[in-house]
């Protein structure tokens, strides 16, 4: 393990004991070195001294030249047990005496060494003296030692130098050990401390103090520390907890676009996340420098009352504080004690003691403001006002998102609205331009039955009830047809000055309708082997409206139609009629398969059917067209196998204006007339020509134009002219315009009456050609025609036949 992976006690230890271990080793190496050489100089003098005193002893020995004296005073080295060998030279440098005397000659140098002095070598301590007596040099003194002293000393440091090092390391390692301790466990106890701190994520454990002064000061440094990142973690909790609410907020109010529910759904969060103890919302109108309060909190509603700022309440911006808030400024008011305006007051009184108002600001203005209350003064924290700031800012572009979305939805709601009206009257208008195409044809195809069903009416008195009952509906069905047809190309038209409304009574129409139409909703079915039950539930008193009975009886017509045909299983056709204070009702109902959202926007519009071949599409729209000229409303509910209710409503009859009822009877009398047929309908002209033939008139018929004209001219001729000319418009290769104009070129005083299936449209239009002098609709009403025969060829009471004719009021 490296030394800086290993624990600091032990490095502490280490450190100790390597450096007590070197201060002592450098201080016994220096007692040591110091002694050494201390004794190697004490050795040296040592030396010299004996080395002299020897050399005085010898003067004698020299001086008369005795050997045996010289060898006995170099025994005296004797004494000391290092000295190995010793010499005396003569004063000519030859050798005189040695010691010990065992020792070889070649031991020792042959003749004086040159050099003086005593010194260390060769690992001995040489020393040269000379002998001198009275200034006269007798001889030398050669001795050399060896090292024992020294070694022996040596030895002797060694061992008490180890001794004191192993001590002092021992003594060293007890006193660092304890020391140790009180430096490692502090810093382990914090540690130990960050450990725990960092497992638990705790930030509110502390370490303790210890007795050092700087360990302590690293303590409460740590201390510091974790109470920092404490208050930083829960500054950043709490704005991690913002940004959450912030984003749960936005996406909640993403998902929605009208404003009651963004404000609702804000409140709601902030009151149970923030939380806060009193929360509204406010719009602000610029004209009036007015708040209204629009939303309030669901906890916050208890003390809504009390404040004066239950929803709908209006606040004036002046006055209350928040002038700097609608000008885009979020207040913070930390004691509402404080505050000399009115609104805080109200919040003190109510028990909330402090709150923040922020601006509602979208494009540089200000829509609202946010309120928000706590109950505790000083409640609000600086991140607690940055947060609501940046919800006002989020809120307000919310809310302008969802007021400029709702523009958005009520203009392409109109757009669409328009282009629906737009299509549909153009729809409309193509079908009453194709009606008037068809309208001719048609209205040829029962002028014959027309005809022939007035004259059984009129001249046949012996009629059983029953019968005169059969031609009356026959008649009366007829007479819808053809203002069915008349209708087709004006329905999308308002209702114009010409349509002629009488007072009807709507339970008589209801029983006409169903009498109409009994064999589509009771016969048919059966045949079928289906059941459909009829519930008629008619006013008891007459409901009387203002309307074209025709009109209306059709339309009924339609619809009990439509019921049928909504159950091909059978079920319950309903009929109702009431009245309602200023409203005045016929209602067809039925239990079929009903009609979807989709399918009940679209059912008014011209060719629009769910029949599938079966359907043309255009008997709700006729329906809608009739009740547009009525000025009354259709009122449609319908679902999705539950069945369809309609519902025509008119505002009631005037009481000034008399009731439709049955024709009323005064005699037209007009003198035998000579009349020529122009069309090219034989069907037709021979029905026409056998009505005014009864009449008492005599008819010339001729098929086409040009033949109308030729033979004009012929009883021009034979002067046997014609009192009145009666022709069609609609004729091949020669129309009835141009008939009129041969007809007034060749005798202008000649009445021309032109009988066309186009009648009504071209009286409407006011498009009646120039030569006639009168327009009448197909299929032909004879009293109407009598009428106008009365009006152009005068009448003669004196006449050979004088007819007479139920005329309808």
């Amino acid at each position: 393990m490296s030394a800086s992976h290993q624990p600091i006690r032990k490095q502490l230890m280490r450190m100790v004991l390597l450096t007590s271990g070197a201060v002592l080793l450098l201080s016994t190496a220096s007692l040591f070195i110091y002694d050494f050489l201390t004794f190697r100089q004490s050795n040296r003098n040592q030396l010299e001294i004996l080395g002299k005193a020897i050399a005085a002893n010898s003067t004698a020995a020299l001086a008369f030249e005795n050997a045996a004296d010289a060898a006995a005073v170099l025994t005296a080295f004797d004494a000391d047990p290092h000295i190995v060998a010793a010499a005396l030279y003569d004063r000519d440098g030859d050798l005189f005496a040695t010691y010990p005397a065992r020792l070889a000659a070649s031991t020792f140098p042959q003749r004086t060494p040159a050099i003086g002095g005593y010194g260390f070598g060769g690992g001995f301590l040489s020393g040269i003296q000379s002998v001198v007596e009275g200034g006269r040099r007798l001889g030398t003194l050669y001795v050399r030692a060896d090292m024992g002293a020294i070694d022996a000393r040596l030895r002797l440091y060694g061992g008490i130098v180890t001794l004191v090092i192993a001590a002092a390391g021992l003594l060293a390692y007890v006193i660092s050990r304890q020391m140790q301790r009180r430096i490692t466990e502090p810093v382990l106890e914090l540690a130990r401390t960050a450990a725990a701190i960092s497992t638990r994520r705790d930030y509110s454990v502390r370490a303790a103090p210890t007795d050092a002064h700087e360990l302590n000061q690293l303590t409460e440094a740590f201390n510091h520390m974790l109470a920092e990142i404490q208050q930083s973690e829960a500054r950043l909790h709490m704005q991690l907890g913002h940004l959450s609410l912030l984003q749960h907020i936005t996406r909640a109010i993403g998902d929605r676009h009208d404003l009651a529910s963004i404000f609702r759904v804000v409140l709601q969060n902030v009151e149970t996340t923030l939380p806060i103890d009193f929360g509204c919302i406010c719009q602000y109108d610029a004209d009036s420098a007015e708040l209204t309060v629009t939303t309030v909190g669901a906890t916050s509603a208890r003390h809504a009352g009390p404040l004066g700022l239950a929803e709908g309440t209006r606040l004036p911006a002046a006055g209350n504080g928040l002038e700097d808030c609608v000008a885009g400024r979020l207040i913070h008011e930390p004691d509402t004690l404080a505050v000399p305006f009115p609104m805080t007051q109200c919040l003190a009184a109510a028990g909330l003691r402090s709150v923040v108002m922020a601006p509602l600001n979208a494009e540089n203005s200000c829509h609202g403001v946010l309120i928000a209350a706590r109950s505790s003064s000083q409640a609000f924290s600086s991140a607690d006002c940055e947060f609501l700031k940046q919800l006002s800012e989020h809120v307000a572009l919310a809310s302008r998102q969802a007021q400029l979305n709702s523009a958005l939805q009520q203009a392409y709601d109109d757009l669409r609205q328009s282009q629906q009206t737009v299509m549909q009257q153009e729809r409309l208008r193509a079908l009453g331009q194709m009606a008037s195409g068809i309208a001719h044809d048609i209205n040829n195809a029962i002028s014959p039955v027309s005809l022939y069903t007035e004259s059984l009416l009129e001249r046949e008195p012996n009629l059983s009830e029953r019968a005169r009952g059969y031609l009356t509906t026959i008649q009366r069905a007829i007479d819808d047809v053809a203002g069915t047809v008349a209708r087709m190309r004006e329905f999308y038209r308002q209702r114009e000055q010409q349509l002629t409304l009488t007072r009807v009574d709507l339970n008589r129409l209801a029983q006409q309708a169903l009498e109409l139409t009994h064999a589509r909703w009771s016969a048919l079915p059966q045949q079928r082997g289906v059941m459909i039950e009829l519930q008629s539930a008619l006013h008891s008193a007459p409901v009387e409206v203002m309307a074209a009975e025709g009109e209306i009886r059709d339309a009924l017509t339609n619809l009990i139609f439509n019921a049928v045909d909504a159950m091909p299983d059978g079920g319950v056709l309903t009929l109702r009629t009431g009245s309602e204070g200023h409203r005045s009702w016929i209602e067809v109902g039925d239990s079929g398969i009903g009609m979807d959202e989709a399918t009940r926007r679209r059912c008014l519009e011209p060719f629009f059917t769910t029949k599938g071949e079966r359907g043309s599409g255009l008997g709700l729209a006729m329906v809608y067209g009739t009740v547009q000229r009525h000025s009354a409303e259709l009122e449609i509910d319908s679902e999705a196998g539950r069945g369809t209710r309609m519902r025509l409503v008119f505002a009631p009859a005037n009481s000034s204006v008399a009731i439709a009822g049955l024709p009323s009877a005064f005699p037209v009398t007009v003198r035998r007339l000579r009349i020529l047929l122009v069309d090219d309908d034989p069907m037709l002209i021979r029905s026409l020509e056998d009505v005014l033939s009864t009449d008492g008139h005599q008819v010339v018929a001729a098929n086409g134009g040009q033949a109308g004209i030729d033979a004009f001219a012929a009883a021009v001729r034979q002067r046997k002219p014609f009192d009145v000319v009666i022709t069609d418009l609609g004729m091949p290769h020669v129309d009835g315009r141009r008939v009129a104009a041969a007809i007034k070129a060749g005798a202008p005083a000649t009445p021309v009456i032109m009988l066309t299936g186009w009648g009504q449209r071209m009286i409407a239009e006011n498009d009646v050609p120039p030569h006639v002098n009168r327009v009448l609709s197909k299929p032909p009403r004879m009293p109407e025609l009598r009428a106008v025969l009365a009006e152009f060829c005068g009448r003669n009471a004196d006449t050979e036949t004088v007819i007479t004719d139920q005329v309808r009021a």
